[in-house]
């Protein structure tokens, strides 16, 4: 029998310990630029020692051309030893290359005012879907609580004006009877805009074609098979109407009069397009081609710490928790300053290996998008694929063919036929939306020939493959295309 005995041994070993400062870095690497202005904002509020960077401007004086020589030298120093890959003198503060969109928001205006708050724009307020609808609804409805639950709804229509959800599932939700609800969406669906609270589509043009007494037997079987209408399977169509084809041409006029989306007209948002973390640029011939690639200055927060201030604030404090205070906001915002340089010069290193990898893709088009993986620029740039990961995440590149996330330029490879090359998915998806655009109307292409045609090609394809990226890219079979280009003769 062994004793049972209690020792001390010593050991070596070595474990990452997630310190507060490192958990912050890691943070600041998936944020994209507009997020990490809202954290440097927080950060400036808690921190004293911190001020937000102002970027530099030309002065306008008469010594302005001789400060915007030497700027030019430091440029040009700039674009001659520029491989990029070279991220490490890369810095937001030292080089303002500027962007397409350097120009929005500034100049060109004579007055001091600014002209979406001009007094001409701030003279009416559009009025919201919300706002309109609660308004019909105050005066169609004394019952406060018939007022709470109609107000409930309009919160539940989607951006087209429709009301999908279904009603015993609304009643669940909203705590009451089935019968309730329905009686209030009659009321409800006589809203303006006609058509506001329907189920689907055809619920939405039948509201509409009610109001303007045009909803006979015809239309409502034109309603209820809008599939064959979309399939253009006019004879068809006809005879489920039970009318001649002059009657369904007028019929398929009135339908096509009406608002599909009777939301819209009060859609006075506008549409924020994806604003750019890096931007890419062709280096001109003279300096040898290429691309180039910044971090978009416009949106990227820069702080500095104020060392003066710290200085003389600590040399009048005496009390011990005091300095200690102070000490520790020191700490933190040079780590901050710290962290977001390292940020920046980690995403421009992605970046530009990502633009070297894919650069097929710049110069010609996506059926040149080579497959890549997380793991391949990992390797590439020495670093591990989850920080890859976390710096493609919700970021997006300025490009000359368009603005993308850098997630996009990750894709799957397909083998080739020669067992060597492979291939994208992204460029095979491509390549056949263009056979299929380029197909002749007598001689539809199946899954079957585009399977063949991508192997003389060197794409090794299997059927059920093509119909995949097929049905991804909302293209009907060959035999529904067929019918389609059949009708439309």
């Amino acid at each position: 029998m062994s004793k049972i005995t209690q020792r001390l041994d010593l050991r070596q070993s070595q474990q990452l310990v997630m310190t507060p400062q490192l958990q912050q870095a890691i943070k600041l690497l998936q944020l994209n630029n507009m997020e990490l202005s809202e954290f440097v904002e927080e950060e400036l509020e808690q921190n004293p020692l911190l001020e937000k960077g102002e970027r530099e401007e030309a002065s306008e004086t008469e010594d302005a051309p001789e400060a915007t020589e030497q700027k030019d030298e430091v440029q040009a120093e700039f674009d001659d030893s520029w491989t990029g890959n070279e991220t490490q003198e890369a810095s937001s503060g030292d080089f303002d290359p500027g962007s397409s969109m350097a120009d929005i928001g500034s100049g060109g205006n004579a007055s001091f005012e600014d002209a979406e708050n001009s007094f001409e724009n701030r003279m009416s307020q559009p009025k919201t879907l919300r706002e309109h609808l609660n308004e019909q609804l105050l005066v169609s409805f004394e019952d406060g609580r018939d007022r709470m639950i109609g107000g409930l709804l309009i919160d539940q229509i989607d951006e087209t004006g429709y009301l999908r959800t279904e009603h015993d599932k609304l009643a669940e939700r909203l705590g009451c009877s089935l019968e309730r609800i329905e009686k209030l969406l009659k009321e409800l669906k006589g809203f303006d805009p006609t058509g506001i609270f329907a189920g689907d589509l055809s619920e939405c043009l039948a509201l509409q074609l009610e109001e303007q007494g045009k909803l006979d037997k015809p239309m409502r079987a034109l309603l209820e098979n809008l599939d064959m209408l979309g399939d253009h399977d006019m004879k068809g169509l006809a005879n489920t109407c039970g009318v001649n084809d002059t009657y369904l041409a007028d019929m398929i006029e009135e339908i096509r009069s009406l608002n599909p989306k009777p939301a819209a007209e009060f859609d006075h948002l506008v549409v924020q397009t994806a604003i750019p973390d890096v931007i890419m640029k062709r280096l001109p011939k003279n300096l040898g081609g290429g691309w180039r690639v910044e971090l978009n200055n416009e949106t990227l927060p820069r702080v500095l710490v104020n060392q003066e201030y710290y200085t003389e604030v600590t040399s009048k404090t005496k009390d011990k928790k005091d300095k200690e205070y102070l000490t520790n906001q020191l700490n933190s915002a040079n780590w901050l300053v710290k962290a977001m340089d390292q940020r920046a010069q980690t995403i421009l290193k992605v970046s530009a290996e990502i633009i070297e990898q894919q650069d097929g893709f710049f110069n010609y088009g996506i059926e040149f998008l080579r497959p890549l993986t997380l793991k391949d620029i990992a390797e590439e740039i020495e670093m591990h694929e989850s920080t890859v990961s976390r710096v493609t995440t919700n970021k997006y590149i300025g490009t000359p063919r368009g603005i993308f996330e850098l997630k996009y330029f990750f894709s799957t490879a397909l083998g080739g036929t020669d067992g060597g090359n492979t291939h994208s998915s992204e460029s095979v998806k491509a390549r056949i939306k263009t056979l299929i655009d380029e197909e002749d109307q007598k001689k539809i292409l199946s899954d079957d020939k585009i399977v063949d045609i991508l192997n003389k090609e060197g794409i090794d394809m299997a059927r059920r493959t093509v119909a995949k990226y097929r049905e991804a890219m909302h293209i009907p079979s060959s035999v529904q295309r067929r019918k389609q280009k059949k009708n439309k003769q």
